[in-house]
């Protein structure tokens, strides 16, 4: 039982003004807004139930908060004392967003940047992948957007949706997983639960966060043409896809990114500005400004 003070066109004024569980509905849209709420002690008497009543009752006010955490779009919730509960995709549901039309993410679209569950995926996803190189023994280093983060962050640009890898074609055949796809054409699961394929779109890889949930890291297999200049053999028509000196390679770099050092080139600064022009550090941009803009949503972050 509560008491709730609040003048009525305030109350029907919010998107799901009597979404149960009221207290938590009502928390957050109104923190949304900037409202400032009191929640005081209990001030009724509880009933007393039995063990299974009170079994009953918790597994039901859990399945109503879960639900509204779906409605209001929640997916990460910061608990007291920092504990978290996630909301959002994992391995065996579909990511949180659908098909991406002109390197625009429909979040974005929306005002929002990527889902906290998503990046979560991601992370672990390019984590998993850069160990399999690694260990392998294949020549790789971040690519793009994702090395952007790495200088920038040390960490996945905040509205990202996929992580770039490039790789020396020659490694292809030293790693099983990437070995096995490239003679079979077909996929292939690790015991790890990620999934491995050739891209639809063009000669190079995709490794995915499951079979189920597509958040990705593409694999692009670079080889040297004549004059020492790193090329391949799919372009997308992306800003950044350009062919580069070898020079950036010899040696490899590292950066830290997604909570690891990873492979980058050895001078990242004149590799990003080479890809995506003078001052693309400082100057950060959504991959299709034509779109959308940085601008429009910074007030709102």
């Amino acid at each position: 039982p509560a008491v709730l003070l609040l003048r009525t066109r305030d109350l029907f004024s919010l998107p799901f003004p009597l979404a149960r569980p009221v207290a938590t509905s009502l928390s957050v849209q109104a923190a949304l807004r900037g409202w400032r709420l009191l929640l005081l002690p209990a001030a009724f008497p509880q009933a007393r139930l039995s063990p299974q009543a009170r079994w009953r009752a918790q597994s039901g006010a859990e399945r109503r908060r879960r639900a509204l955490m779906e409605q209001l779009g929640v997916k990460l919730e910061v608990l007291p004392g920092g504990r978290r509960r996630w909301h959002g995709c994992d391995k065996d549901t579909p990511r949180c967003f659908g098909s991406i039309a002109a390197q625009t993410p429909q979040y974005l679209l929306a005002g929002r940047w990527t889902p906290p569950c998503c990046l979560r995926a991601l992370r672990a996803t390019a984590r998993h992948v850069l160990a399999q190189l690694e260990e392998a023994g294949v020549r790789h280093w971040l690519e793009g957007g994702s090395l952007l983060g790495a200088v920038r962050l040390g960490d996945l640009i905040p509205w990202d949706y996929d992580v770039d890898v490039g790789l020396y074609r020659d490694d292809v055949p030293k790693c099983r997983w990437l070995a096995a796809v490239a003679a079979t054409g077909r996929p292939v699961e690790d015991p790890q639960g990620f999934f491995w394929e050739k891209a639809a779109e063009g000669e190079f890889f995709r490794v995915h966060f499951s079979r189920t949930n597509r958040l990705h890291v593409d694999l692009w297999p670079f080889y040297a043409r004549a004059g020492a200049v790193m090329t391949k053999d799919t372009w997308l028509g992306h800003r950044q896809d350009v062919e580069f000196p070898e020079r950036f390679l010899v040696p490899l770099g590292s950066v830290p990114f997604a909570g690891v050092m990873a492979k980058a080139p050895n001078d990242p600064r004149a590799f990003l500005e080479l890809k995506f022009g003078p001052g693309a550090i400082e100057s950060p941009e959504y991959p299709n400004p034509e779109v959308r803009r940085l601008a429009q949503d910074m007030d709102t972050k």
